[in-house]
């Protein structure tokens, strides 16, 4: 009986073979060849690694945000969960895949019954005993046409859809905890300045209260001054509320707080980032998680569609055992004493109101779904690229142009104090070269911030933030082949 067993198990596997899976075929790619030219986008540059394997230690060079990275991949729940994920696609996968070979098991049992004579066969009481030991299979299908292989497969697909899935939430997290930290010291920048020009402000204001006092200032000169103080005051509370904001939105990310020991970050005029090479459209389609994940998807969706052909044939399920039967604990391995049982089933199905043609008819309709958003996905990567190379150079040029207007208004409140101060020009010109400076110095901070999260952008959406550094000490965190 063991080798009909084993021959059982052969014949099974060479039968399931056969697959209803539709040939999978990668969609055309909805995006053009190159990236888009013009007076906006700085020419692309090629280079020796591509953005998606610059390590994130080496793209970012402020060694607080290095460290505030690292704890975030350590202990933020949305990266924990995303991993999770993974363990528990893997395990569904196995589970899946475990139904394409018998389930052999080992069963043993007794029992013994007292029969009362009323209703015993001779009239007279009896005790009946019954003992067995058996090995064998219990429904097992053949996959004659595929269907448990293709669930197999869409399983797989998922579990490896899982995988891309957990890459993008850590570049999603990279990101997102520069940009964090960024608007931190920004805000930060920012209190500092209006610090600095409440007193500018207030010394003003007690020079013209004073020159009021003497006569030589007008009412309405001291109430422009006091009207910049009290501005100053309020953007003085806002950037208070925000900084305190962003520290919080930033313990979030991180996970378990802001450490207490973090370096002392660089100023952001600094040179924060390295320059990100663009690359070609082709290699973000190669490299980008989000973009494998949609496909992965894709995969298990055209999977689907097997399982949902092979529904409409035959399926064959066999129960066989062998084993040994004694009405008595003693007998139950003596000669004699064997038994074994062979029960093949075939299912038919004959007629089930068009549910089997609903249900292919579904797959088909997911698969053409998923191709949708495979599409999407790929001309969000395009538009995302895009935009980051517009920004890129239109910030280089409006930075400079702030810079220089700071410049121009640094000269002229310089002239304006000193012409106020020996009586050529009235107060209210030199307020106006106040208000102005500190109108242009906030515009600097901000859009220095604008040009470093769009930076961050773009080497998010050009697949970075997955290494920790390049060259040979080159790390990735691991990802498992399927194991069994």
């Amino acid at each position: 009986m063991s080798k009909s067993l084993l021959s059982l198990a052969v014949t099974a596997f060479i039968l399931g073979g056969c697959s209803l899976i539709p040939d999978y075929q990668t969609p055309e790619s909805p995006v053009a060849a190159q990236w888009p030219q013009g007076p906006a986008y700085s020419p692309t540059q090629s280079a020796d690694v591509a953005a998606a394997e610059q390590g994130w230690r080496q793209f970012f060079h402020d060694p607080a945000l290095q460290q505030l990275i690292q704890t975030s991949l350590v202990n933020n729940r949305d990266l924990r969960v995303a991993a999770l994920n993974i363990d528990a696609y893997r395990a569904q996968y196995r589970i899946q895949r475990a139904d394409l070979f018998p389930a052999v098991s080992a069963t043993g049992s007794g029992s013994r019954q007292r029969v009362p004579a009323n209703v015993s066969q001779t009239g007279e009481s009896s005790i009946n005993s019954q003992y067995s030991a058996t090995l064998g299979v219990s429904a097992y299908e053949l996959d004659l046409f595929g269907r448990v292989r293709s669930l197999s497969e869409q399983a797989l697909e998922t579990y490896l859809s899982s995988e891309q899935a957990r890459r993008s939430t850590q570049i999603s997290l990279v990101a997102s905890v520069a940009n964090a930290y960024f608007t931190w010291q920004a805000d930060k920048e920012l209190l500092t300045l209006t610090e600095d020009t409440l007193k500018t402000y207030e010394q003003s204001y007690a020079l013209t209260r004073r020159s009021s006092e003497v006569g030589v200032a007008s009412a309405l000169d001291l109430s422009q001054a006091r009207t910049s103080v009290e501005g100053a005051r309020v953007k003085l509370a806002q950037y208070q509320r925000l900084v305190a904001q962003d520290l919080n939105s930033l313990a979030v990310l991180v996970g378990t707080g802001v450490p207490a020991n973090l370096p002392n970050g660089m100023k952001l005029d600094s040179d924060l980032l390295a320059d990100v090479p663009a690359g070609l459209p082709s290699d973000v389609l190669q490299r980008r998680p989000d973009i494998q994940e949609a496909e992965h998807l894709l995969k298990a969706a055209n999977a689907n569609i097997g399982a949902a052909r092979a529904a409409f044939f035959p399926s064959i399920s066999l129960t066989a055992n062998a084993g040994t039967l004694s009405p008595d604990m003693g007998g139950l391995f003596k000669g004699g004493s064997g038994t074994w049982l062979f029960q093949p089933q075939i299912n038919l199905p004959i007629f089930n109101a068009g549910s089997l043609r609903a249900s292919l008819d579904y797959s088909k309709i997911q698969k053409d779904i998923n191709v949708a958003k495979y599409e999407k996905t790929i001309q969000t990567a395009f538009q995302e690229v895009s935009d980051g190379l517009a920004a890129r150079q239109t910030f280089n040029e409006q930075l400079q142009a702030q810079r220089d207007l700071v410049e121009a208004n640094q000269d002229y409140y310089r002239l304006a104090e000193r012409r106020y101060r020996i009586g050529i020009d009235s107060n209210l010109t030199f307020l106006d070269a106040q208000r102005n400076l500190f109108s242009a110095q906030q515009a600097l901070i901000s859009d220095r911030l604008s040009q470093l999260v769009s930076e961050v952008n773009l080497y998010k959406a050009l697949g970075g933030g997955w290494y920790e550094r390049t060259g040979d000490a080159r790390q990735q965190a691991s990802i498992e082949s399927p194991k069994g």
